[in-house]
């Protein structure tokens, strides 16, 4: 059986309407979380998320 997660938002830790199994692979993600209205880009493998930071333009 295949786990599922829903991804949470890194800066207020708020569900997203984004779920995750463990053979998803994102990279280079915008993350838009519904609660704290901010976008995140995140990368994921094997259900372990990691931000990564972009200067503002």
């Amino acid at each position: 059986m295949i786990k599922e997660n829903w991804l949470l938002c890194p800066a207020c830790n708020g569900k997203t309407r984004v779920k995750l199994r463990e053979d998803t692979v994102l990279e280079n993600f915008p993350l838009f979380c519904p609660k704290c209205k901010q976008e995140t880009v995140v990368n994921a493998k094997q259900l372990n998320i990691s931000t990564k930071s972009e200067p503002d333009a």
